[in-house]
């Protein structure tokens, strides 16, 4: 996106003084909710999905894995799009990508109809996701109102990852776990009639000679979807077999493809040069592998709770509780202490503590533990100083970006957010489906599975330790002045020349 600041933009109708922009942002916000909403959401039903759908334990990472590939891939590209095909256009795209495979996900009888669906959804929203940045650019024009209207939106999508465990509990136990993915219905329905009347289109006026880097995007997907297959099939084959290495030489070779064209591409989508500054470079490092560990336990903790512990989705949600809280506090003290500490002692603390964290966790994961005693000490330890993690981690990675590259850094720090998710997920589970098989013999079944658990904790709290070494030997000095980087990406749009009036 860093190429689209310098065309001219393209309004039809009205930008910043339009009266209805305010009711636009309700609608953009609901959606943006649904969006957050539908990552956490899923966690909660996997072991109901496992069971009505037959999915092994590694086929059942790829239900999380498919979404957050297909977004992290195609976020960029969608940005791009938005930008020159139209923002309303491509959002209202998007939405219909994502509704029609909720309803595919809601329907499936099959596991490879829901991991498709999932690869959909997933592509819905990264043409709906930057689309609806661009949108609040445009209907807000006025720095104060843009700043309220970027809170309330950023607000709505936090609530939507906070409550998601608590609706896919409820949901799970007292309807069904299909109408996790049905409820987006309704909320799509109403943005599709609502959107067109409420805002015009806008859109960056192309150059003749301008591309979309479809290649980079699909060289990138496919190498990490190729190798995140290879690393899951390692859970039950020798690391020599033609399923787990085919897949993984091909998805490395993807990747490497990947890097020759963006260096080539006369518009890449991620421009080389981005990757010079070592200190934004470590933090998307850190980031990655901080998104790894926290999905990891979130995929083992729900498995944990509800295939050894036996507990119900609706209480699994309510366990999940005091991490959104913990989450919350820590965040909150992260942004209040930058100023007066910096952004690099806090880093190093939130991903040490982190990985204490998931130590003491590790160590309450038992057959017969108690929630009070054994899940909720790790559980808050690790969710504070995580949450702690998510503000420095921002003004990291946009250390050194000029207004003109804001929106590429906003992009990529959340594309390598969910590729560490996924990525997590493809390395650390394999580890305890590895254990369960190696000690399935020994007749004790939710001893070893929690053993087995334990064990990827214990490995994810050292990837965690070793995220804050690099840290403490790699990360430079970063300015402590909290920042936002969707504002900061939205301030970009806004700052292009004024914007052309071509009529509704």
């Amino acid at each position: 996106m860093s190429n689209l600041r310098e065309p001219q933009d393209i309004s039809d109708g009205h930008t910043g003084g339009n009266p209805m922009r305010w009711k636009a942002l309700a609608v953009l916000t609901a959606v943006q909710f649904m969006l957050m909403l539908d990552v956490t959401v899923v966690n909660i039903a996997l072991p109901n999905i496992q069971d009505d759908l037959n999915f092994s334990t590694e086929g059942l990472a790829w239900v999380v894995n498919g979404y957050l590939l297909t977004a992290a891939g195609f976020l960029l590209l969608g940005g791009r799009i938005a930008d020159l095909l139209g923002r309303r256009r491509v959002f209202i795209a998007g939405l219909l990508v994502f509704g029609v495979s909720s309803v595919v996900c809601g329907a499936a009888n099959t596991s490879g109809l829901l991991v498709t669906g999932r690869f959909l959804q997933g592509f819905g929203e990264a043409l709906a996701g930057p689309a609806a940045l661009g949108l609040i650019a445009v209907l807000f024009t006025d720095s104060k109102e843009r700043g309220k209207a970027l809170g309330i939106w950023g607000g709505m999508a936090a609530l939507g990852g906070a409550v998601g465990s608590v609706v896919g509990g409820l949901v799970t136990d007292y309807i069904d776990w299909r109408w996790i993915f049905y409820i987006n219905v309704p909320v799509v329905l109403l943005a599709l009639v609502l959107i067109p009347r409420l805002m015009s289109e806008s859109r960056m006026a192309r150059r003749e000679s301008q591309q979309l880097d479809l290649v980079g995007a699909f060289t990138i997907t496919g190498g990490l979807t190729a190798a995140v297959y290879g690393l899951l099939e390692a859970a039950d084959k020798p690391w020599g077999s033609s399923r787990v290495l085919l897949p993984l030489l091909g998805g490395v070779a993807l990747l490497a493809v990947t890097v020759v064209w963006e260096a080539r591409a006369p518009e890449p989508l991620i421009p080389l040069r981005f990757f010079r500054n070592r200190t934004r470079v470590t933090s998307n490092v850190v980031s990655m592998m901080s998104f790894a560990s926290f999905y990891t336990y979130a995929f083992v903790a729900t498995l944990y709770l509800q295939h050894v512990l036996h507990y119900s989705p609706i209480k699994t949600g309510l366990a999940y509780i005091p991490l959104t809280l913990a989450t919350g506090v820590g965040m909150g003290l992260s942004t209040a202490l930058m100023p007066r500490i910096g952004v690099k002692p806090l880093v190093v603390v939130a991903f040490f503590g982190s990985a204490l964290g998931q130590f003491i966790a590790a160590s309450g994961f038992a057959p017969h533990a108690s929630y009070v005693g054994g899940v909720m000490p790790g559980l808050i330890v690790f969710a504070f100083f995580n949450g702690m993690g998510f503000p420095v981690l921002i003004n990291g990675g946009l250390h050194e970006v000029t207004g003109q590259d804001s929106g590429l850094a906003s992009g990529v720090q959340t594309s390598m957010q969910q590729i560490g998710a996924a990525l997590g997920l493809a390395v650390l589970v394999p580890i305890a489906l590895r254990y369960v098989n190696d000690h399935a013999a020994d007749g004790n079944l939710p001893a070893v599975t929690s053993d087995a658990y334990t064990l990827v904790l214990r490995v994810s709290a050292g990837v965690l330790a070793a995220a804050g070494l690099l840290a403490l030997f790699l990360l430079g000095k970063v300015n402590a002045k909290p920042r936002d980087i969707h504002a900061e990406a939205a301030g970009a749009l806004a700052e292009t020349p004024a914007p052309a009036t071509t009529g509704s």
